[in-house]
């Protein structure tokens, strides 16, 4: 299941947004009527692989 919130929704309830998404839901954010990002749950093995990783730095990001 999925819900669209527009940008200023989700910054106002991100922490409640947060909890949805850790229960499974979906949550769409959209800026006017255009989603733009699409927020849902890393699943346990993603999350297991990437801990094992070193950090990316800010450089490594914006190259």
């Amino acid at each position: 299941m999925s819900t669209t919130v527009k940008v200023s929704e989700a910054k106002a309830h991100l922490s409640e947004l947060l909890t949805r998404i850790e229960a499974g839901e979906e949550v769409i954010i959209a800026r006017g009527n255009d989603p733009i990002a699409r927020l849902s749950r890393i699943r346990n093995e993603v999350r297991a692989a990437r801990a094992k990783l070193s950090p990316v730095s800010h450089d490594e990001i914006m190259s």
